[in-house]
């Protein structure tokens, strides 16, 4: 997809301006994946009014209140992935302490039989005090030998009966282990009911919104969408932003912009983690799994983990985590662009990077 690196070698200054915000213009569901940006330059026709709807409101006003509501289900979409995240990792632990605690019991019960054994073997001795044996002793030399021997195997039973009270209270530590995770596993099982019922109303909205207009609405609808991130882009390339980026992608970077741009044209869907659908965090986790590095499952996480460096660092490979929440990512892919998983009913495709407002850039190979 090199469209916007190629088409920028060709053009210079202003031009190479233009050429920027054009790319911001995103392409519409169900156009091919080499589609993602209109020709250089200005929206090819201008901006109508937009018509009043039914309710009272404008066509614009119902752009953004889908726009938010979206917003609001990718917020939850991260929450909703970092409970599943941490319900795995607390299943993993789990898993983990069962496997020891099995070893623990086994190691008892070994435990238990050397030292049944040590007091048959003491037991068989007759049991007599020291001196007493010593005076029924037919060799003191023979009897002498054997009180050392008795005080090394007396001093071993005292060790087992340590290591035996301290694997049973292994097991105990083990016991309270697992019931903590046990808890915190269902309060994430609560945590991602809610978020997903959260998810589930703010598309259903979204959805129910859009699905009142009709279909000349609709693709207007697309079409003020793509004038916002043109605006966007061109107000944030007119800022001088990228004005000092020039940095070179690394090889592993290669690979996670290669596989991410690879996946332009599959549909968003919130949760996912690929081959068929993805949501933005699932494909920019698994585009730098792919290039060999595994990196946080949400964008919360990525922006909380990963090292952060300054805009005019940025380099390919780079995320962008962008709104005040951090409940968005894109991948930059170089000459002011990057690819992303929308939302849902859009496709994965490339935009602007400076369409949306960016809090942070951060470097899975730093």
């Amino acid at each position: 997809m090199g469209t916007a690196k190629r088409a920028s070698s060709r053009v210079q200054g202003v031009s190479a301006l233009a050429l920027l915000c054009a790319m911001a213009i995103l392409t519409a569901p169900g156009l091919a994946a080499g589609s993602a940006y209109a020709a250089p330059g200005a929206p090819s026709s201008p901006a109508a009014p937009a018509a009043p709807e039914p309710g009272g409101k404008s066509l614009e006003q119902v752009r953004k209140e889908i726009e938010d509501l979206y917003r609001q289900a990718g917020t939850a979409t991260d929450a909703y992935n970092l409970a599943v995240g941490e319900t795995k990792a607390q299943s993993e632990r789990i898993v983990e302490i069962a496997k020891l605690v099995v070893a623990g019991q086994d190691r008892i019960t070994g435990l238990k039989d050397r030292a049944g054994a040590a007091a048959r073997a003491q037991y068989r001795s007759g049991g007599l005090p020291p001196g007493a044996a010593l005076a029924l002793s037919d060799s003191p030399s023979a009897y002498l030998d054997g009180a050392g021997r008795l005080r090394q195997g007396e001093k071993a039973t005292t060790d087992l009966l340590a290591e035996l009270n301290r694997t049973q209270g292994d097991l105990v530590q083990y016991a309270k282990d697992a019931g903590a995770l046990w808890q915190k596993m269902e309060e994430n099982r609560v945590k991602q009911e809610a978020a997903k019922k959260e998810i589930e109303d703010k598309i259903k909205a979204a959805e129910a919104l859009e699905n009142r207009l009709e279909a000349e609405e609709k693709a207007r609808l697309i079409q003020l969408e793509q004038e916002a991130q043109y605006k966007a882009q061109t107000a944030w390339l007119s800022s001088g932003a990228m004005k000092d980026v020039s940095g070179s992608a690394t090889e592993a970077g290669k690979r996670a912009v290669q596989f991410a741009t690879a996946q332009m044209g599959k549909p968003y869907e919130w949760g996912a983690v690929g081959p068929n659908t993805y949501d933005c965090s699932g494909l920019t986790s698994q585009a730098w799994l792919a290039a060999g590095r595994g990196i946080p499952r949400t964008s919360q996480e990525q922006l909380r983990l990963l090292p952060k460096v300054a805009l005019k660092d940025m380099r390919p490979g780079d995320l962008i985590i962008y709104f005040d929440d951090a409940s968005h990512v894109g991948m930059y892919v170089g000459d002011g662009a990057m690819v992303h998983a929308p939302r849902p009913g859009r496709n994965v495709t490339m935009a602007g990077a400076g369409s949306m407002p960016i809090k942070a850039v951060v470097r899975p190979d730093a």
